[in-house]
């Protein structure tokens, strides 16, 4: 089955959680992980689908063994094992990450539907991030909507500053991107 059947089949099977209209673009995914290179270390990605953003991580030079996903439909996670050997595949929710990977982590992508969740499912899912970020390390995320994807009260709980990134029109629908960071706490 093609990506774009799987996709739609557990759109109609599992309409909670798959939200989007199709799979992320080409451009979209490239442009999420425009900022990783070879140096990044090891990477989580949240909600990876099929794939599109997996490969895109990977194209960017980080190795297999230093990828994690997080993806709780069954039907994709086997999909990420048979094509993406050596990388680790977590048939798990993302708010579980933390628990599982180790500390130190360089980036978190993730093409979860964060603006269709309560804000404590939001911080759940953030604080895992956050908790297995290196200092300084960055969550990105993209949404459809114009306004930020993670709500105001989880951000400012969690110290987050988030920078507004490019609109990818060559998507379906049109993305935006969104990058957040931990605030320095700073000693009196």
């Amino acid at each position: 089955m093609s990506d774009i059947g799987l996709f739609m089949k557990q759109l109609i099977l599992r309409p909670h959680e798959v939200v989007a209209l199709a799979p992320s673009s080409d451009d979209l995914a490239r442009a999420m992980v425009a900022h990783l290179s070879p140096l990044s270390g090891r990477v989580v990605e949240f909600g990876a689908g099929t794939g599109k953003l997996t490969r895109a991580i990977l194209d960017r030079g980080i190795r297999p063994q230093d990828l994690t996903v997080f993806e709780t439909n069954p039907d994709f996670c086997d999909l990420l094992r048979r094509r993406f050997p050596g990388i680790t595949v977590h048939c798990a929710s993302a708010a579980t990450a933390s628990g599982t990977v180790e500390a130190g982590i360089g980036a978190v992508i993730s093409g979860l539907p964060l603006l269709s969740m309560t804000e404590t499912v939001q911080m759940n899912i953030i604080g895992s991030a956050f908790r297995m970020l290196a200092p300084g390390a960055s969550f990105t995320q993209f949404t459809y909507s114009s306004r930020a994807p993670i709500a105001e009260g989880v951000a400012a709980e969690l110290l987050l500053r988030c920078e507004r990134g490019p609109k990818i029109w060559a998507n379906l629908p049109p993305a935006r991107i969104w990058q957040y960071r931990r605030m320095q706490r700073h000693a009196d």
